[in-house]
């Protein structure tokens, strides 16, 4: 996939906007951008299309800002001089696939069938859009429908809430999700930015669902490392288990051997998707230790450190 496909599948939320108002436009770009989701797909259901893209993109140059339910090739060429850096459209129209491939647009568009997915493929097409997902068979669609084509990622749109989103992430093929549940039209046309901040902070935790692993204790042996598990054994029945670097009590206390990142030792918060986790906290600023990182065989990220302690503990995440 391309940088901008790749940024796409790193956000995992597509916004689905219909603006009445493209007054509304900035200030609900800076609620999205503010609340982890740089990124909106503006639709052509409405005559302020076009000019929303232009105020958000000019507003929020770093924000991908897409058009969606794009039916004719004209729309593609409105929102592309708008600042579009993306086209959506709710089914396979080869006119619009043909314009943009041509002009090297990148477009992600509608396919519920085999067939669909085969004319994408055709146009060398790397990313559609399972529309409509909820209807056209929801996940247990989907993971029929990807089965035979290797490659090919889907961003299923339709029906996406923040109770089902999850369901669609798990599964490697889907890039991202699109809805519009983080920022309800009732709430845009309210200009309720604050709670579509807020919404969207909801939809980013729901996505990465961070939770404790376990802590990490620094210690200067073997024998004082399975001293300090012992105890927790002892104390709380966590059971020892020992491998290479460290000993385990439970899954809940990890003594290392030997003094490790942390002053005072490390904490492990488990995540649904480091590499999307990563990609959320380096857009807020932080930094992580690359030579920490391990990979799963997949060549996923499956752990990684941040570089900034926290009260005197290393952080790392980790695969759940």
């Amino acid at each position: 996939m391309n940088d901008l496909l790749c940024k796409i599948e790193d956000i995992g939320i597509v916004p689905v906007l219909c603006l009445k108002d493209a007054d509304k436009a900035e200030p609900l770009a800076k609620a999205l951008c503010e609340g982890g989701i740089p990124c909106a797909e503006v639709t052509f259901r409405t005559g302020a299309c076009v000019e929303s893209i232009k105020r958000m993109t000019e507003a929020y140059p770093q924000m991908l800002v897409g058009a969606g339910t794009v039916t004719k090739k004209e729309q593609a060429e409105q929102a592309v001089r708008a600042g579009a850096k993306f086209i959506v459209s709710p089914g396979f129209n080869p006119e619009i696939v043909g314009y943009c491939t041509d002009h090297k647009i990148t477009v992600i568009p509608g396919c519920s069938s085999p067939t669909d997915v085969e004319q994408a493929m055709e146009y060398g097409l790397r990313l559609v859009k399972f529309f409509p997902a909820e209807a056209a068979g929801g996940v247990k669609m989907l993971k029929a429908l990807s089965g035979p084509y290797a490659g090919m990622k889907f961003m299923p749109t339709g029906g996406i809430t923040e109770e089902n989103m999850k369901d669609y992430l798990k599964l490697t093929q889907v890039a991202a999700c699109g809805g519009s549940f983080m920022a309800p039209e009732k709430l845009v046309d309210k200009g309720d930015f604050i709670s579509i901040r807020a919404m969207a902070e909801k939809a980013v935790r729901r996505m990465l669902g961070f939770e404790l692993a376990h802590v990490g204790i620094n210690t200067e042996s073997r024998d004082e490392a399975a001293k300090a598990a012992g105890m927790f054994e002892s104390i709380f029945g966590f059971q020892k288990s020992e491998n290479d670097n460290s000993i385990f009590a439970g899954s809940y206390i990890e003594a290392m051997k030997q003094p490790f990142l942390g002053n005072k030792g490390h904490i492990a918060v488990r995540t649904n998707d480091v590499g999307r986790a990563v990609g959320y906290f380096k857009r807020r600023g932080f930094a992580f230790r690359d030579e920490s990182a391990s990979y799963k065989t997949d060549g996923s990220l499956g752990a990684i450190y941040f570089r900034q302690e926290i009260g005197g503990f290393a952080v790392h995440l980790v695969q759940k």
